[in-house]
């Protein structure tokens, strides 16, 4: 995409959300008397007032009334709860379209049926008559006058569709399902979109993630840095930092990671050495046995050695043991639109096919699938289940990331010729790093329920240590967090109660005192061992059984909860692969704190602690690729960060020094690099 398409592209989205955050004010206003009210606070009308509502309208506006609720227990104060609410129905409308758009321009297949048109021409769309030929009674509003309300209930049934595979974004428990801007402004939006200018993007994979970078208005990331040097929130920490990561930086970072890892485990028998285009190979490259040690160098002085007579000097590859790709993991701790992830995807592919006729690893998948055609079949699942992971302190950034690798592998799929029979996509491993939802009437309703007593006293600390989860994102040490708990509550029960001496006036019997759990239940210190696992399923069976009947706020509670599990969860992994563009500069100030603590070498930037904490991630040997400001190569303030981390505990393999003008807008000089951890 050239900059004069995202030039184009960035003029529209920045219509297109003014144009929905307008709406949806007034219709939360006009309609359902929501608004904002002196001193930042927010006025909600009565429902004495709410007479011209109908049914419909009463159900929704009291599910608006609960997302509402929702957002201000996380600790919003209420014209910021609005402005989020607003915010995140605006952009998941947009989102939405686009993603229609896309799905439109690919002609991919829903369920045995292909795609069909939705947006194109609005409400004249060809999918809206098939919808209404099935449907009598929104044909009987479209034909008396409420186009508008038939064509709301067909995107409704659409997102439904999708719901099972992108549930991030078609969830049918989203706000946006309620606060639907009116049909006027939804042809503008259309419009806009349909732009003749912008034909040729939406075929594509990027396309979702410029969508995202120009939602946040640079005049608005130039205000918030006027007003304050350092991220005032985690909300102006993702906005600052979302400038979407070039193809080439993408590639150069992925194929000296990923890449090389299968390059490596291949012993160069790989056909990656002719699609990764940058992969860093020498032609002296020998690579070792298992146990091999390499033999010492016949040149004795090897600095004295000209540059020419240096690079034909062997170099020893250590032996790198092969893993089933199934079990190759890559992670973006900054995941964003996923656009790391998206050409891993790529690799992936390939990697996949060659491990089929792998003789080491061959075997393993063959048991499985008995033909390479019916691994094929089955690898984009594999993909998105097994390989890739991202995190990001921006929930918009899980909607995005989901659908372009859910777009990916329809991409796939077409290209296998499958259609009707393809594989649905019900798992990914894209998380939101946010604290636990903070209604706290129902967290007491959810520990009440959990036998015994200790697993609810460990589930309150996960959530009292998540608080800065949203802040600090991948640099949330949560899992240290949950194992000194554990570890705690382990000692004291090994111990045995406390017996408190009476005094002069007390009873003759001692006073019997526990200290900071209740062991009630526990009979066996095995339970240790499993008390982490133990809280994640309690909360997914509070989860599933909130499903049925329960009120949509304590749905919305247990959905919150379940995703920070996941993040949780996923913090417990251990990868091969870490590749990021992170934040760059402070933290936010809630977060300054535990950064300091946890991150003493390299609290001076974020981009630095999140390449500590990366590699603290990886396996032995496991490879990080990032770009950041190249800044810590050179000044005093990163000597430990250079000396401790990037040379003590890793071995730079790449270096790329790129300088500025690289990330779109961003006025930052930049570098790309990859580190080896070391083995």
């Amino acid at each position: 995409m050239d900059q004069a398409i995202r030039n184009k592209l960035r003029g529209v989205v920045t219509q297109c959300r003014r144009l929905l955050e307008d709406s949806v004010r007034d219709e939360l206003q006009g309609k359902f008397g929501v608004y904002a009210a002196l001193k930042d606070d927010v006025q909600v009308d009565d429902d004495a007032r709410m007479m011209h509502l109908g049914d419909e309208e009463r159900a929704a506006r009291k599910d608006i009334l609960d997302h509402f609720a929702h957002i201000k227990a996380r600790g919003f104060k209420p014209r910021e709860s609005l402005d989020q609410l607003v915010r995140e129905v605006a952009f998941t409308h947009l989102n939405r379209f686009c993603a229609y758009k896309m799905m439109e321009a690919r002609q991919v297949y829903i369920g045995d049926q292909r795609f069909r048109e939705a947006v194109s021409r609005a409400v004249n769309s060809n999918g809206v008559k098939f919808y209404l030929a099935d449907h009598p009674d929104d044909e009987r509003l479209f034909t008396t006058g409420q186009q508008d309300v038939a064509y709301r209930h067909f995107l409704d049934w659409l997102g439904g569709l999708l719901s099972e595979e992108i549930g991030v974004l078609f969830s049918p428990h989203d706000p946006a399902n309620r606060l639907y801007p009116p049909q006027r402004v939804l042809d503008e939006v259309l419009d806009l979109i349909n732009d003749e200018a912008l034909a040729d993007i939406w075929t594509q994979d990027e396309t979702i993630g410029w969508v995202y970078q120009y939602f946040t208005p640079k005049e608005l990331r130039d205000q918030a840095r006027k007003e304050s040097q350092a991220p005032r929130n985690s909300y102006e920490l993702a906005f600052r930092n979302q400038f979407f990561t070039p193809r080439y930086v993408v590639e150069f970072l992925t194929d000296n990671t990923l890449g090389r890892i299968w390059y490596e485990m291949r012993k160069g028998d790989t056909k990656l050495k002719d699609q990764c285009r940058y992969m860093v190979r020498r032609p002296s490259e020998v690579f070792l046995a298992e146990g091999q040690k390499p033999a010492e160098d016949a040149a004795k002085d090897r600095d004295d050695l000209p540059q020419d007579e240096l690079l034909k000097l062997p170099v020893h590859i250590p032996h790198r043991p092969k893993k089933d790709p199934r079990e190759l993991k890559i992670l973006d701790p900054a995941c964003g639109s996923g656009h790391f992830l998206l050409y891993c995807f790529d690799l992936l592919l390939l990697i996949y096919e060659e491990a089929y006729g792998d003789p080491d690893l061959g075997p393993a998948l063959q048991r499985d699938y008995p033909t390479l055609d019916a691994l094929r079949r089955d690898v984009p699942r594999l993909i998105l289940a097994h390989n890739l992971h991202g995190i990001d302190i921006d929930l918009r950034a899980s909607q995005i990331a989901a659908l372009a690798l859910w777009l990916r592998c329809q991409r796939a799929y077409q290209d296998m010729g499958l259609k009707k029979d393809r594989p649905k996509i019900t798992r990914s491993n894209f998380v939101c790093a946010e604290p636990m939802p903070g209604e706290a009437h129902m967290l007491k309703e959810f520990v009440k329920q959990i036998e015994p007593r200790l697993l609810g006293q460990l589930v309150e600390v996960v959530f009292d240590k998540m608080k800065l989860a949203g802040e600090a994102g991948s640099l949330l040490k949560i899992e240290e967090e949950i194992r000194d708990a554990i570890t705690e509550a382990r000692k004291q029960w090994l111990a045995g109660p406390v017996s408190i001496q009476p005094s002069l006036f007390d009873n003759d019997q001692p006073i019997v005192r526990q200290k900071r759990f209740d062991f009630s239940g526990i009979t066996d210190a095995q339970f240790f061992e499993q008390a982490e696992a133990k809280v994640v399923d309690a909360l997914g069976n509070y989860a599933e059984n909130a499903q049925t009947g329960q009120r949509l706020q304590r749905r919305l509670f247990s959905e919150d909860a379940e995703r920070g599990f996941a993040f949780v969860d996923l913090c417990h992994k251990r990868f091969d692969v870490v590749l990021m563009n992170p934040p760059f500069g402070e933290s936010s100030k809630p977060a300054k704190g535990i950064i300091e603590k946890h991150y003493p070498r390299t609290k001076n930037d974020l981009y630095a602690a999140f390449v500590e904490r990366g590699l603290d991630r990886l396996d032995r040997g496991g490879m990080l690729g990032a770009i950041t400001s190249r800044t810590g190569f050179f000044l005093t303030s990163f000597q430990k960060w250079r000396e401790e981390v990037v040379l003590g505990e890793a071995v730079p393999t790449v270096f790329a020094d790129l300088g500025q003008g690289v990330l779109d807008t961003a006025m930052v000089e930049t570098a790309a690099y990859c580190l080896r951890k070391c083995w």
